[in-house]
């Protein structure tokens, strides 16, 4: 059986990214060696050009020199023939909208985190797939649908798989990935009802940002975890099957480890 593999994250918030966690990161994909690795968004915390003012003490170019290193940590442990991937979530999003109150219209040009160093060289070497709602901010490898993800409710993860699937054509067998809630949730099939299953699964891969930081004091964080999505895909049978071509399991990390 031919085989590709595909490793997925989500929401690092540079420059919070727990250093153990990267270290735990870096030591799963060293085992896992994918053929595709996905950052499903919100790679940076954006809270140096928040809305708030004083929010946090660190810089714009603190977080593009962390976000610089992250990145460049998880491609030096890839395969060299690996694909990178990067999907924008809405923190990244958020340092690039047109909003006065964040950058100012005469400093965009200088801002933008795709032409500023460190972080502009190493952003070339990754694909980009923009913040979107629809079908151009998702990213389709053969049956695997993956996207940051826009709501936060307790059932938004099977709602917005629907959609995906919807707005990428409706073929069957697929699986949809995401990240944004921070919760991991493990391979799950979508139902119409209790005892209907639908032809479609989903994940979340949580995030290997910080699991409690300050901003949440008032909010809980107990379903907050680090994950990895690990997706086998078999070569020879992609989109019009009548079962799903591909395998996927959740790596969790314990908070201990």
């Amino acid at each position: 059986m031919s085989l590709r593999r595909i490793a997925a994250i989500s929401c690092s918030h540079s420059p919070f990214t727990p250093p153990e966690t990267h270290k735990w990161l870096l030591k799963q994909l060293d085992d896992i060696r994918p053929s595709h690795f996905v950052h499903c968004g919100d790679l940076f915390e954006a809270s140096a050009a928040s809305v708030h003012p004083d929010e946090h003490e660190h810089s714009l170019l603190d977080e593009y020199r962390h976000a610089s290193a992250f990145l460049k940590s998880i491609r030096e442990v890839l395969p060299r023939a690996c694909h990178l991937h990067i999907i924008m979530g809405n923190h990244d999003d958020n340092l690039l909208a047109c909003d006065p109150r964040r950058i100012p219209r005469d400093l965009r040009d200088v801002t933008t985190f795709m032409r500023s160093e460190p972080f502009a060289s190493e952003a070339q070497k990754w694909h980009w797939t923009p913040y979107r709602k629809d079908a151009s901010g998702c990213l389709q490898l053969g049956p695997v649908v993956l996207t940051h993800g826009f709501d936060c409710g307790q059932s938004s993860d099977e709602l917005e798989a629907l959609q995906f699937f919807n707005m990428t054509g409706g073929a069957a067998h697929r699986l949809f990935i995401r990240g944004h809630t921070h919760r991991p949730v493990p391979l799950t099939q979508c139902r119409r009802t209790r005892s209907v299953p639908l032809p479609y699964w989903y994940m979340n891969v949580g995030t290997v940002g910080p699991l409690q930081p300050k901003w949440m004091a008032r909010k809980d964080t107990s379903q907050w975890g680090a994950a990895i999505a690990v997706v086998e895909i078999d070569k020879g049978n992609i989109i019009r099957t009548k079962r799903p071509t591909w395998t996927a399991r959740l790596i969790t990390k314990q908070e201990n480890t």
